[in-house]
């Protein structure tokens, strides 16, 4: 307790100073160590805050005795030779870094959507193989909803194009997740085993503008002259029930297993732009696709 009283004795002494040129007598600074001075002492000022806290500091130290706390510093970690490091590796690049995984934009109901969906490496060509050409073609008349609908696909080697429409985004990607789903299954039975089939999620594009719209949809009905010579109408593609061509095709025998579009801007307003030409080449789209083709 000594050096606690040591310690007040130093604070209420710090608020004195000497001078030789008045007498001011103040009893309570001198209290506890050398009684009631007169002379030549001088108050300068109070105990000052920073006083205070080093008293109430060194007195926490007392009370605290020898047990005094040492922080804990993180230690590096030894080198080590090859193994997992965080960051290690070459970083993916190109179709190898996929569709990120981020939340997916606002979806407005007036917006078609440009959608394409990548098969895993390994399969047979979706294309060409028929039974594996059936069961996407299948799946995509069979994916009409109250409110998700297809209308309008192209199926190429490794890939499908595909403009949809929806009425909010929980239509969207339930209808997409759907559409999946029924698509695997299909791929599943025609191949005769199970296993993955698409390689990466759907990659989704926002249409909002009358020439962005037909952009789009000639990409998409187009698309086998983007891979190959293509010619006037794609057979592995909605062309035939498409009706915004320059020259229509010849009438399709069987009913259309894609949805009338209901949006404004793939019913009139990409035909502001001119209708599509027969044998017309896509260009690149106004804003670039990550995933090719």
């Amino acid at each position: 307790m000594w050096a606690t009283r040591s310690v007040v004795q130093g604070v209420r002494a710090s608020a004195v100073c000497l001078s030789a040129d008045r007498h001011v007598h103040r009893p309570w600074v001198t209290e506890g160590i050398v009684g009631d001075v007169s002379g030549p002492y001088l108050l300068c000022a109070a105990p000052s805050s920073l006083d205070v806290r080093r008293f109430w500091y060194t007195s926490a130290l007392i009370k605290m005795g020898d047990r005094i706390l040492q922080l804990g510093l993180p230690l590096r970690e030894p080198p080590r030779h090859g193994g997992p490091r965080p960051g290690a590796g070459r970083k993916p690049s190109g179709r190898r870094v996929g569709v990120p995984h981020r939340r997916r934009g606002r979806h407005l109901a007036r917006h078609p959507v440009h959608v394409t969906m990548r098969a895993r490496e390994g399969l047979p060509s979706l294309r060409s193989d028929r039974l594996l050409f059936e069961a996407m073609r299948n799946s995509i008349a069979a994916s009409e909803k109250g409110d998700f609908r297809v209308v309008h696909f192209s199926i190429q080697s490794n890939h499908l194009h595909l403009i949809v429409e929806a009425t909010h985004e929980q239509a969207l990607s339930r209808g997409m997740q759907g559409l999946s789903i029924r698509m695997a299954r299909a791929a599943h039975r025609a191949l005769g085993h199970g296993g993955r089939v698409f390689s990466d999620r759907y990659h989704a594009h926002q249409l909002e503008t009358p020439r962005e719209t037909r952009v789009a949809l000639l990409y998409v009905l187009q698309n086998w002259a983007k891979h190959g010579r293509g010619g006037d109408y794609d057979p592995r593609s909605s062309a035939v029930w498409f009706d915004g061509w320059s020259r229509p095709p010849p009438s399709a025998d069987e009913e259309p297993i894609v949805s009338r579009p209901r949006t404004w801007l793939v019913r009139v307003g990409w035909r502001r732009h001119g209708l599509l030409r027969p044998g017309e080449r896509p260009g690149a789209l106004r804003r670039p696709v990550n995933v090719t083709g």
